[in-house]
């Protein structure tokens, strides 16, 4: 099972940046048991949510050729906390990218409060220099993540 931390793209330009939202609900059972009686959502969900959108937009970026990995959180800070019935809206910039890596910038904001500021690497695994082998198949953009953007722009993405 993959658990997806990010519900639709709402902007989406391709190479450059990326904006998502993530509805943080009572429903999620996560919110429960991490604060019992103080259900809130924890700050490693919300850096996976924003390695999601990043890593579709580098993914995006590089027409899905390569398996896109997070290698690195250079920076993780959070001001505030995420509470049941806040509307994440998740803003990934790409900084840098290259053949083997790229670098990404972003911020998690719920309406005018500013919740994080995070900073991600990727490894493009498929140009690793370790000499490893990877399955053909891009295990990375399953079905699943490509369905988000096909919500987003369907005429324009296709899945390599």
């Amino acid at each position: 099972m993959r658990w997806i931390w990010i519900d639709k793209f709402i902007e989406f330009e391709s190479g450059k940046r990326a904006v998502a939202v993530k509805n943080v609900t009572l429903a999620e059972e996560h919110l429960h048991d991490h604060f019992p009686g103080y259900p809130v959502m924890p700050t490693s969900l919300m850096i996976e949510a924003m390695a999601q959108t990043s890593g579709i937009l580098v993914g995006e970026a590089r027409e899905f050729k390569e398996k896109v990995i997070l290698a690195k959180v250079s920076k993780a800070v959070f001001y505030e906390l995420a509470l049941p019935g806040d509307q994440l809206i998740l803003e990934a910039q790409i900084e840098n990218i290259t053949e083997a890596a790229a670098t990404i910038t972003g911020q998690i904001r719920c309406g005018d409060r500013l919740i994080a500021d995070i900073s991600l690497i990727f490894s493009h695994i498929d140009k690793n220099m370790a000499g490893q082998e990877f399955p053909e198949e891009n295990f990375v953009f399953t079905e699943q993540f490509m369905n988000l953007l096909h919500i987003y722009q369907p005429s324009k993405i296709t899945a390599t």
